[in-house]
C-alpha cells in the first residue's frame, strides 16, 4: 500500500474539512430517536477574528460534541455570531472616517445599509475560521444575533418583560463613555486604581464669616453642585443645616442639607452635592428634591451651564478652575489621594457618570429563581468554586441599563406620541397612537445591549417565541462551555431570562474554561506584544497539534499557558501516530478488506504481548469516557499520548516487529500480529478523533473499514470480557526490566551496538519464568547477547547492577566501565529511592491519610514502601561489596 513518508496537514486538513461539510456529517438528526446532546456555542463577533481564547472554547466544545456523536448521541452543536453593536459600529464609522464622512451625515437608513453590507463581506470570516479549526457545528443552522427569528425573540421578550414592569424608562445616574457615545452596565466598566488627589474647597456661608470645607476628586463637578450635606449627627457642623452657602466661581446660593448617607469620616465630614454627576449625590437629590444641573455632554466637554468654562474639556476644565481656587483662596489644600477610576472595557477611556433618560431590567425579581437554580443543583458549574463568585453577585444585584446610544443593534421597540404624549410598547411597529390616534409617532433611538439579545441564545436560537421541534427536543441544552470571565455578562443572564421564559434552566451544567496566557503566565495583550495567532500555529504545526495542546493543558477553570514548545511537542506526536500507521499498513498485504477473517483478530489463541495491549487500550477507552465525563480533558489527553506514544508504538510494535519480517510474515503468528496491530490501530484513531480529527480521519481512511467516515463511527466504550489482569501484570514486569536494563547501558555510557551479556537473580518463580519466557524480546529491546541466571551475583563483580521487584540484574562491565563511576551511579539511584521512601513514609505517618483515604489506597502505598526499602537494601548492598581493585569478569 502506497502511504506518503510524511503526514501534509495543509493539504488534508482541507480535504477533509470540505467533505464533512458537504456530506452533512455534522448535521443534527432530531428524527434519530437517539438521546439529544446539544451545545450552543458563545456567539464570537462578527469583527472578530479566531484569537487564541477562540480556539480553546471551541476546541473543548468539539471534542465534547465528537465524543458523544461517536457514542451514538444525537448531538447539536448550535453555532451563530453576535451583531456585537458597539464593536461593530466603530469599525465601520472608521471605515467612514477615512473616505471624510460620518455617520451623522449618512443618516441612520443609510448608515444601516452600509453595516449590513459590511457584515456581508466580512463577518463570515470568523466562522471560516472555526470551520478551518475543525468545530463540527450543525453550520446548516447557523444564526446571527439581528436575524429575523431572533429579532423576533427579542421584541418578544423586551414587551413582556415591560407589560410586567420589569423593564422600565427614567432618569437615572449611567455609566457613560465619552468616547463610544454610549451608556454602559456596571460590568462593562472596569475600575483600576490611580494615584489621584483629593481637592479641599471653602464654600463661604451665606451672611457669615464662616465657611464649610468640602472635599472631591473632581473638583470640575462643582460647577454642578446644588447642595452641601452633612451628617445629621455630626456635631462639627450643628447649627449649619437650613442655611446656604455661595458657590464659588459661579456665586451661585446653594443649601446646606442634612443625610445619613454622609460619610463623616472621608475628608471634612461635608460633602458637595452633584446631582446629574453622582449616583449617590442623585439618590440623595430626589430625597431632597434638588434640581439636578449637567456641566458635561455626552463627548465630556463642559456645558453652558458651566458658565465662563463652557466648551472646555473635562480635564482642561478641572486644570484652569484648580488655578482660579487657588488664586481666589478657595482651594484650602491638595492631598494624594489613591482611588479607583472607572475606565470603559472596549476604549479603556475614564467613564463619567451621567444624568440621562434610560431603559432599565428589574433584576432583583429575576434573580431569585436563577439564584435558587444553582443553589439547588438544577445546574452545575465546573469547577464548583464559580459558585461562590455566582452568588456573590447574584445577591447584590443591581438594576441593568439596557439602552445603548447606538444605531447598530436592536431597535427598543418603543415610541411616544408626538402629540399627547402617551409611551407605546409594542410587538409590530404601531402606525397611530391608541390614546389620540395620530400618526405622529416617534420612535426611542437607542438600541438595546448586546447581551440583551445573547441572553436569549440558548432558547431563541431554536425556534422561540414559536414552540418548534428544535425547541422541545434540545432545549434545556446539555452542556454550556465558556471563559469565566463572562459568568455576568452572559451565563447568569442567560440563566434568569432561561428561567423566565421557558420554566427551567438553560442548560444543565457550565464547564469555565480559563483564560490563554503565553508560556510566561501572564495575560495576552496586544500592547503586551505577546498574543499568539491560533491562525499561524494551524499553518505551522498542523491544526491536530494545537488542538492537543489546547486540550492537554486545560483543566476545570484553571488558566491556559500556551508553550509553543508544547505545541511542537505534540506535532511529534502526530508524527507519531503517522508512522506507526505508516508501519501497520505498509504490513497489510494489498487488497486488505475489514471483512477478511484474519483481520478481525479473535481473543483465541492470542499471545501474552497481545492479550496485553488488548487489555491496556480497553482501560485507556475507560479513562478516557471518565475523564471527558469529568471535564478533565488534560487527563484524557495525557492517557491517550502515553498510550499511544509508549505502550502502543515504543512497546508494542517492537515487540512484533520480529514476525513481521521475512518468512515470518506468512506464519500465523505473522498474520495475528497484523490483525492486532490494525485492530488496536483502529481503537486508538476512534479514541484520539475528537482530540485530532484531521490525522485520525485521514489514517483512519487507509485503513480497512466500514462506514463513510470516522466522525460517525462507534466510540470505543470498555469491555469487561477484555480486561487481563494476569497479561497487563507480566507485560509490565518484562518493560520494568528491560526499562532497568536500558537504564544502566545508558548511565554506564555503554555504546549503543555493544551487546553484553546479564545475570539475573532471583528467589521467586515467577519474575524468571516472565523472563524466560519472552527471551528473545528481552535480548532484542535491551541489546543483550545473552542472560543467565545465578545463584548470587559476586560483591566483587565489576558490573553496572540495578533491581526492580522481584529480580536483581548486572551488566558486567569488566574491560568496558570504571569501576569508581558504577559505585557512584549506585550511590545516585539509592539517594533517589530514598527521597521517594521518605515521601511514602511522611504519607503513611499522616493520621489524616491512614484514617480518610481508602484502604486499597493505603494499602498500596504500604507496598510500595516494602518495596523500596528493599531496592535500597540491595542497591546499598552492591555498592558496598564492590570492589575498587582486582575485580573479577564474573562467576566461573
Amino acid at each position: 500500500m502506497e502511504v506518503p513518508k510524511r503526514f501534509d496537514p495543509g493539504a488534508v486538513e482541507k480535504r477533509w474539512r470540505e467533505f464533512w461539510l458537504k456530506s452533512g456529517s455534522f448535521t443534527a438528526k432530531p428524527e434519530s430517536g437517539k438521546v439529544p446532546y446539544c451545545i450552543v456555542i458563545p456567539p464570537p463577533n462578527i469583527t472578530g477574528r479566531l484569537h487564541a481564547g477562540h480556539a480553546l472554547n471551541a476546541t473543548l466544545q468539539d471534542i465534547l460534541i465528537r465524543w458523544r456523536r461517536m457514542q451514538g448521541r444525537d448531538t447539536l452543536w448550535l453555532p451563530g455570531t453576535d451583531h456585537a453593536g458597539i464593536a461593530t459600529q466603530m469599525v465601520v464609522e472608521r471605515e467612514l472616517q477615512k473616505e471624510g464622512k460620518s455617520r451623522h451625515a449618512l443618516g441612520r437608513e443609510a448608515f444601516l445599509e452600509r453595516v449590513w453590507a459590511w457584515k456581508a463581506e466580512h463577518g463570515d470570516a470568523i466562522v471560516e475560521q472555526l470551520q478551518r479549526l475543525g468545530a463540527s457545528c450543525d453550520w446548516s443552522r447557523l444564526r446571527f444575533t439581528l436575524d429575523d427569528g431572533l429579532s423576533q425573540a427579542v421584541r418578544e421578550v423586551f414587551v413582556r418583560l415591560f407589560e410586567e414592569g420589569l423593564i422600565y424608562r427614567d432618569k437615572a445616574i449611567v455609566n457613560w463613555c465619552p468616547q463610544c457615545r454610549t451608556a454602559l452596565s456596571d460590568l462593562e466598566v472596569v475600575h483600576r486604581e490611580v494615584a489621584g488627589k483629593l481637592y479641599h474647597l471653602n464654600y463661604p456661608v451665606k451672611g457669615t464669616a464662616q465657611h464649610i470645607t468640602v472635599a472631591t476628586t473632581r473638583p470640575e463637578t462643582m460647577l454642578g453642585d446644588t447642595a452641601v450635606a452633612i451628617h445629621p449627627a455630626d456635631e462639627r457642623y450643628r447649627g449649619l443645616v437650613g442655611k446656604t452657602v455661595i458657590l464659588p466661581i459661579l456665586q451661585r446660593e446653594i443649601p446646606i442639607i442634612a443625610d445619613e448617607a454622609v460619610d463623616r469620616t472621608f475628608g471634612t465630614g461635608a460633602v458637595k452635592v452633584t446631582p446629574a454627576h453622582d449616583p449617590n449625590d442623585f439618590a440623595m437629590a430626589r430625597r431632597h428634591n434638588l434640581p439636578a444641573v449637567v456641566i458635561l455632554d455626552e463627548s465630556a466637554r463642559t456645558t453652558p451651564e458651566a458658565g465662563p468654562y463652557a466648551g472646555m474639556d473635562r480635564y482642561a476644565c478641572r486644570k484652569k478652575l484648580v488655578t482660579d481656587l487657588s488664586a481666589a483662596g478657595i482651594l484650602a489644600k491638595v492631598e494624594d489621594h489613591p482611588h479607583a477610576v472607572g475606565r470603559c472595557h472596549r476604549c479603556d477611556t475614564v467613564v463619567e457618570p451621567m444624568l440621562s433618560d434610560q431603559w432599565f431590567v428589574r433584576m432583583v425579581p429575576l434573580a431569585r429563581e436563577a439564584l435558587a437554580a444553582v443553589e439547588d443543583s438544577r445546574i452545575r458549574f465546573i469547577p464548583d468554586n464559580r459558585k461562590n463568585d455566582y452568588f456573590e453577585w447574584m445577591r447584590n444585584i443591581h438594576d441593568w441599563c439596557i439602552s445603548r446610544q447606538l444605531w447598530w443593534g436592536h431597535r427598543i421597540p418603543a415610541w411616544t406620541c408626538a402629540s399627547c404624549g402617551r409611551l407605546i410598547v409594542a410587538r409590530q411597529d404601531p402606525a397611530s397612537c391608541p390614546s389620540c390616534g395620530q400618526a405622529s409617532l416617534v420612535q426611542d433611538p437607542d438600541v438595546l445591549d448586546t447581551w440583551f439579545s445573547s441572553a436569549l441564545w440558548p432558547f431563541s436560537t431554536l425556534g422561540w417565541p414559536e414552540q418548534t421541534p428544535d425547541l422541545a427536543r434540545y432545549y434545556p441544552n446539555s452542556v454550556l462551555v465558556t471563559a469565566y470571565d463572562i459568568l455576568f455578562f452572559w451565563v447568569a443572564r442567560m440563566i434568569m431570562m432561561g428561567l423566565k421564559f421557558m420554566g427551567r434552566p438553560p442548560f444543565e451544567q457550565v464547564y469555565f474554561n480559563g483564560l490563554v496566557r503565553d508560556e510566561k503566565g501572564r495575560k495576552m495583550s496586544k500592547t503586551r506584544g505577546n498574543t499568539v495567532d491560533p491562525l499561524d500555529l494551524m499553518d505551522r504545526f498542523g491544526t491536530d497539534a494545537l488542538r492537543f495542546t489546547l486540550a492537554a493543558m486545560a483543566s476545570p477553570g484553571a488558566d491556559t499557558v500556551l508553550d509553543l514548545k508544547r505545541v511542537e511537542g505534540y506535532q511529534a506526536f502526530g508524527t507519531k501516530i503517522w508512522n506507526a500507521a505508516r508501519f501497520v499498513l505498509l504490513n497489510l498485504p494489498e487488497g486488505t478488506e475489514a471483512t477478511k477473517p484474519e483481520f478481525r483478530a479473535s481473543s483465541a489463541n492470542l499471545s501474552i504481548t497481545d492479550r496485553w495491549i488488548i487489555s491496556r487500550v480497553n482501560a485507556v477507552s475507560r479513562e478516557v469516557d471518565q475523564a471527558l465525563e469529568q471535564f478533565r480533558y488534560d487527563e484524557a489527553a495525557s492517557t491517550l499520548y502515553h498510550f499511544v506514544w509508549h505502550e502502543f508504538c515504543d512497546w508494542y510494535i517492537e515487540m512484533v516487529k520480529p514476525s513481521l519480517i521475512g518468512d515470518a510474515r506468512d506464519t500465523l503468528e505473522g498474520r495475528r500480529s497484523r490483525a492486532i496491530l490494525l485492530r488496536v490501530l483502529d481503537r486508538a484513531l476512534r479514541l484520539l478523533h475528537p482530540f485530532m480529527p484531521f490525522l485520525t480521519e485521514e489514517i483512519w481512511q487507509r485503513l480497512p473499514h466500514e462506514g463513510e467516515t470516522l466522525v460517525l463511527v462507534d466510540y470505543p466504550h470498555y469491555r469487561e470480557e477484555e480486561e487481563d489482569s494476569d497479561a497487563e501484570k507480566e507485560v509490565g514486569f518484562l518493560i520494568a526490566a528491560v526499562t532497568k536494563l536500558r537504564n544502566l547501558r545508558a548511565e554506564s555510557n555503554l555504546p549503543a551496538g555493544l551487546k553484553l551479556e546479564a545475570l539475573f537473580h532471583t528467589d521467586l518463580s515467577r519474575p524468571r519464568r516472565i523472563v524466560e519466557s519472552h527471551a528473545a524480546t528481552l535480548c532484542t529491546l535491551a541489546r543483550l547477547s545473552a542472560f543467565r541466571f545465578v545463584a548470587e551475583i559476586p560483591g566483587d563483580l565489576a558490573a553496572a547492577r540495578g533491581v526492580i521487584p522481584g529480580l536483581e540484574m548486572a551488566l558486567p562491565l569488566a574491560g568496558v566501565q570504571d569501576p569508581h563511576e558504577e559505585r557512584r551511579r549506585l550511590e545516585r539511584e539509592m539517594e533517589k529511592a530514598q527521597k521517594e521512601l521518605a515521601g511514602l513514609e511522611a504519607k503513611l505517618a499522616n493520621e489524616s491519610f491512614t484514617g480518610r483515604a481508602p484502604q486499597d489506597v493505603v494499602a498500596k502505598v504500604r507496598e510500595a514502601s516494602r518495596e523500596l526499602r528493599e531496592r535500597i537494601e540491595k542497591l546499598s548492598r552492591a555498592a558496598s561489596e564492590l570492589p575498587l581493585a582486582g575485580l573479577s569478569s564474573g562467576p566461573e
